[in-house]
């Protein structure tokens, strides 16, 4: 089996765009939720939100650096965020295919967990208010969750497999996972995978609301409200943005000389088959998904130094992961004492299907920088197994091999683990 690397990287985050400005922030413990101005959320139960800064300033994100202002009018905002961070990533590898058969094996799977719902939103009130003849012609291929991965494919003249993957949450991971095994069969040489999504509006706010799963407890100190495994913790922030990653088949890395910052090791999928929005109870689905990771990985969880964990900052997620966890490390025997792991959307929020994108480039820039990026808020936890969940300030340590933990609504789970690039 053809193995496959990391090459370059790419994100858009409430902490600001650029893959060293957000992990210098991050590693800061700094916090990238703030009150929502932009949209009017008096009526909201949440009033808070992680928000892409937008502008010309360092780590802002300046759209017209990336699309004109015509292009801009007709694309939803998850597409806009998937372009800017495919051409950081792309530019991050230097990559460049110079030949159709090259263009022909270099491919994109970008997905999003709800893709352009502010579009659909703009449009059907614009026709409830105003006619048929006010919906623009542009909002179909502006809100289909593939136009992210059909736009980067058209600007960069990739010519492989285009695909996008839609499992909520899990979508960013299981996008790299999805990408990385058609390098490993040889249906493309590099791929661009990650995640994107653009869903703070009114209306999804209202819906995950209502569904009491948002945190409406810190609406006037935002950057408390996002607590993973924290006794105070009352749902999660709903955030915004993207990561993209470009995988790379090893030797055709090594050809071009390229930087490796790593492996993708291993990559595990399962379904709860429990409930369509809440977690199996006694996590046997993150326990399966995460086994058969490290299985591909062929190593096992004590060979893994850190775990950036998917907890979200929910009352029953939480509390699943863990257990999960600590099945797998009593069955195996394994030393507590080795495994560090934090939850970074304790910074971010909740990026939906742009989470797991995200949170593997932070395991990566975890373990090229030897550094455990921290827990923020985790002031009571209410789980107190014997790993340490990097609370308050990051850390420094020797990390050899990481685990990132996705999972999503429909009882869908997605694991990655990746080893330092050799």
């Amino acid at each position: 089996m053809r193995r496959v690397v990391v090459t370059g990287m790419g994100m858009v985050t409430p902490l600001g765009t650029g893959i060293e400005h957000v992990w210098g922030r991050l590693r800061n413990g700094e916090s990238g939720i703030r009150r929502i101005e932009h949209i009017e959320a008096g009526d909201l139960k949440a009033k808070i939100a992680g928000i892409v800064p937008r502008g010309a300033g360092k780590g802002e994100l300046n759209a017209e650096a990336f699309v004109n202002s015509k292009e801009h009018a007709r694309i939803d905002d998850f597409i806009l965020y998937a372009i800017a961070a495919a051409q950081e990533a792309l530019e991050d590898s230097g990559y460049v295919p110079e030949s159709e058969e090259s263009r022909e094996m270099a491919g994109v799977v970008i997905g999003s967990g709800i893709g352009g719902i502010g579009t659909i939103s703009a449009n059907t009130q614009a026709m409830l208010q105003k006619g048929t003849k006010r919906v623009s012609p542009y909002f179909i291929p502006a809100s289909l969750i593939n136009e992210a991965s059909g736009h980067v494919s058209i600007r960069h003249g990739l010519k492989g497999p285009n695909h996008a993957v839609v499992t909520a949450c899990a979508t960013g991971a299981h996008a790299i996972g999805d990408a990385s095994r058609l390098i490993m069969f040889g249906d493309a040489d590099v791929m661009l995978a990650g995640g994107t999504e653009a869903a703070v509006n009114r209306i999804t706010i209202a819906g995950f609301g209502n569904m009491n799963s948002l945190s409406t407890a810190f609406n006037e100190s935002p950057w408390r409200a996002s607590r993973p495994w924290d006794k105070d913790r009352d749902g999660f922030v709903i955030s915004e943005g993207a990561g993209v990653l470009v995988l790379e088949e090893l030797e055709h890395a090594k050809k071009r000389k390229a930087r490796i910052y790593a492996e993708v090791l291993g990559y595990g999928l399962s379904g709860d088959a429990y409930h369509i929005s809440a977690p199996d109870r006694n996590g046997a689905g993150a326990y399966r998904a995460m086994k058969s990771a490290l299985r591909h990985a062929g190593v096992g969880i004590g060979d893994i130094s850190y775990m950036n964990a998917h907890a979200t900052s929910t009352q029953a997620g939480d509390y699943v992961e863990l257990n999960a966890l600590k099945r797998l490390m009593d069955e195996s025997g394994a030393n507590y004492k080795g495994l560090k792991v934090s939850s970074t959307k304790s910074a971010t929020g909740h990026l939906l299907g742009g989470a797991g994108a995200v949170e593997a480039i932070f395991s990566i820039l975890a373990m090229r920088d030897n550094i455990l990026p921290p827990t923020l808020n985790l002031e009571n936890p209410e789980f107190p197994f014997p790993i340490d969940l990097c609370p308050h300030e990051a850390q420094e340590t020797e990390i050899r091999n990481v685990l990132s933990n996705s999972f999503g609504f429909g009882g869908t789970n997605a694991v990655l683990v990746f080893g330092k690039g050799r």
